[in-house]
């Protein structure tokens, strides 16, 4: 008999994607299509729920195909999600009542800061993990309930359903049979009790969601039903599911206590494994499921960088600097050392752990002889920087991952770059391992796919067929090290806004 195949569809923010592996870990096709961004007004993002499934249908029947193989040969499927857009739907037509409200989206600040105003942020971070703000699911949910017409008292009668992107297409693939999601996009929806593994009445009472709305969880690597026969030709197990970060997790082989990666795209992602106890975050990290697995549910901390690549794109189109991302890391490494320029991308403020939406960029230390080449020097040093007040936050907020030896394992674009690496590592003062394949989110739905399908006897089975990674030590000389971070700060200081300087 062959080898078992798993089929896993990644549904991101700006494209849908599948990709096809064999047990081994190896991709054996991919197929995608982009998705279109709806912005109905400023700070608000939309994306088409229909039009998401229909190319969902697609890239899985497509990935197959080019890999010329049958759907008979496949085991199972994963999927993996943009966590926190959400979807509001019927349950007899199947419809949404709305676009499907994304990540990004701002509109309910104003709630967040309400309910922060009255002093509750505090009990939704005990409750949750989390912080109040838009980005997540829980406000989305019920700004839709109270803006639709109609769509509270469905809600009330039951007549509707809500969940994040995956629970959407969960729906969907198995043809209505299965409203359910896995605990790691549950715990992105500020309804989520993360200790108890189970939604929150009282968070579905001071954010307007009813329970009733909400999804059944179960673990990552689970039973999710099976695709309906008519869409790829027959009845395929779904048996693994996790928002997009902790798939990566996952991909990466993160699966112990102190093991952490990074993404690098257009800002950062970090998480930091913390095993079977969440860590309470003095930093203002998130606190978040890593993964839950035979009912056992592990922790990670996360932190987010707003600008990474894009302050490299930064380079290219707003200072002119030709060649993409490769023609900013050639003129960078013909920068003189230790030239004290600084640059603080704070674009568009900065994330964790200062959290200061105030904050505004600056390029600092400058000389009668700084150049382009210093200042590309500068924006790949910010994103290391960036990278090392998460790995300091994260040192603080959970000081045992830390003992004995430590790797940050990276991923996507930026990390292409082994100059990047290098200087990743020099920077931070940690052991950087390089992935050598770089669709790890794609991969670590296949993995939970392929434990939850009994390909994989557990997850560490599982986590041994991720790819290997380059490794990158730090090389720079301790004394180098402190004062290029001690420039970092004293910038960080300068260009805080008043209102968070004292934070």
């Amino acid at each position: 008999m062959a080898d078992p195949l798993i089929l896993a569809l990644d549904q991101g923010t700006t494209s849908t994607r599948a990709i096809l592996f064999d047990a081994a870990g190896r991709a054996l096709a991919e197929a995608g299509r982009p998705l279109d961004q709806i912005y109905p007004a400023d700070g608000w993002v939309e994306h088409d729920a229909e039009a998401i499934f229909t190319a969902s249908v697609e890239v899985l029947r497509e990935a197959v195909a080019k890999a010329a193989r049958s759907m008979a040969e496949i085991a199972t499927i994963g999927i993996t999600n943009q966590r926190e857009t959400v979807v509001v739907w019927d349950k007899a037509s199947g419809r949404p009542i709305h676009n499907a409200i994304v990540w990004q989206d701002r509109r309910t600040a104003p709630a967040c800061d309400a309910l922060r105003a009255a002093g509750r942020e505090g009990r939704v971070t005990e409750i949750t993990g989390l912080l109040l703000d838009p980005y997540f699911s829980g406000t989305k949910i019920a700004w839709l309930l109270d803006r639709v017409d109609g769509a509270r008292a469905r809600a009330q009668a039951g007549g509707l359903l809500a969940g994040t992107i995956d629970s959407w297409l969960i729906w969907k693939l198995t043809g209505g049979r299965v409203h359910a999601t896995d605990a790691t996009n549950a715990s992105r929806t500020l309804v989520f009790d993360i200790r108890t593994q189970a939604w929150s009445a009282e968070m579905g009472d001071m954010l307007g969601v009813p329970l009733g709305l909400m999804p059944q969880v179960r673990d990552c690597a689970g039973d999710f039903g099976e695709t309906d026969p008519g869409l790829l030709g027959r009845a395929i197990p779904i048996r693994g599911v996790a928002g997009d970060q902790q798939a990566a997790l996952m991909g990466q082989g993160c699966i112990r206590p102190g093991e952490m990666k990074a993404t690098y795209g257009t800002g950062c992602f970090m998480l930091l494994n913390t095993g079977e106890t969440p860590a309470p975050s003095a930093s203002r990290l998130l606190t978040t499921v890593a993964a839950r697995v035979g009912g056992r549910t592990t922790y990670a901390l996360e932190g987010s960088i707003f600008i990474a690549g894009a302050a490299i794109q930064w380079l290219n189109e707003g200072l002119g600097v030709g060649g993409g991302p490769q023609g900013v890391e050639t003129l960078a490494a013909q920068a003189r050392d230790d030239t004290g320029v600084v640059l603080v991308p704070a674009f568009t403020g900065l994330g964790a752990p200062w959290w200061d939406a105030g904050a505004r960029g600056a390029l600092l230390g400058l000389t009668r002889d700084s150049g382009l080449a210093e200042i590309a020097r500068a924006a790949f040093d910010a994103c290391a920087l960036q990278t090392r007040d998460l790995i300091e936050a994260m040192r603080t907020d959970a000081p045992l991952a830390f003992e004995g030896q430590v790797e940050l394992r990276i991923d996507g674009g930026m990390s292409r770059s082994a100059w990047f690496s290098q200087r990743l590592a020099d920077l931070t003062g940690v052991a950087v391992g390089r992935a050598t394949y770089q669709e790890t989110t794609a991969l670590g739905a296949a993995l939970f796919a392929g434990v939850g399908a009994g390909v994989y006897a557990n997850v560490e089975q599982a986590a041994g067929a991720r790819p290997k990674t380059e490794a990158f030590q730090p090389a720079m000389e301790q004394p180098r090290r402190a004062a290029a971070y001690a420039r970092w700060l004293d910038a960080v200081a300068r260009v805080r806004s008043q209102i968070n300087a004292n934070a």
